[in-house]
């Protein structure tokens, strides 16, 4: 299952660690993913989406 917002498609990020001595290391920053109830399509699915998603009010919540 990829870390992967299915609404906006937002995915991990990558990039270097640079501490203070100038060391690097790679470094991976994920999606804020939560596993939601929400109407696709007119059906209730649980779908991986990004908490910027849901607090834009991109994601319509079932009750």
């Amino acid at each position: 299952m990829a870390l992967k917002c299915a609404i906006c498609g937002k995915g991990p990020h990558f990039g270097n660690v640079v501490s203070h001595a100038n060391n690097t290391r790679r470094r991976r920053w994920n999606p804020n993913l939560k596993r939601v109830r929400a109407v696709v399509d007119g059906v209730r699915k649980q779908v991986r989406v990004c908490t910027g998603c849901i607090r834009l009010g991109r994601v319509k919540k079932s009750a």
